[in-house]
C-alpha cells in the first residue's frame, strides 16, 4: 500500500528537468550565437558613427575607398582622382586602420 502511494506521488509531482534543459540550452546559445553578434554589430555602428575625412574604407560590396566628406547619413568616398560617389553610413564595412596594412604587407 505504501509503495503505491509513493509511486503516486511520483506520477504526480511536475517534472522540470525538461524546462531546466531548455533554459539552460537557450543561455548557452544566447552566450555562443547571440551575444558575440550583438557585439560586432555594436562595434560596426561605433566605427560608422566616427568615420572621418581620409579614413580609408571597405564597403559592404568590397570597393575599397577613402572618405572625402562626412554628412548625417551619407558619406562622399573618393575611388580614384576626381571620381567621388555617395554612399550610406551603414554601407560601410570595414574601416582600414594603418595596422592592417601593415599586416596585410607583412603576409606578402
Amino acid at each position: 500500500m505504501t509503495t503505491t502511494f509513493i509511486q503516486l506521488a511520483q506520477a504526480s509531482a511536475p517534472s522540470y528537468n525538461g524546462l531546466i534543459m531548455m533554459g539552460l540550452l537557450f543561455v548557452i546559445m544566447w552566450v555562443v550565437m547571440i551575444r558575440p553578434q550583438q557585439k560586432r554589430a555594436k562595434a560596426l555602428k561605433e566605427r560608422q558613427a566616427s568615420l572621418k575625412k581620409g579614413d580609408n574604407i571597405v564597403t559592404i560590396g568590397g570597393m575599397h575607398a577613402a572618405v572625402n566628406a562626412v554628412s548625417e547619413g551619407t558619406v562622399s568616398l573618393r575611388l580614384a582622382e576626381g571620381v567621388f560617389v555617395k554612399y550610406d553610413r551603414s554601407a560601410i564595412a570595414r574601416v582600414i586602420t594603418k595596422e592592417d596594412t601593415l599586416a596585410a604587407k607583412d603576409s606578402k
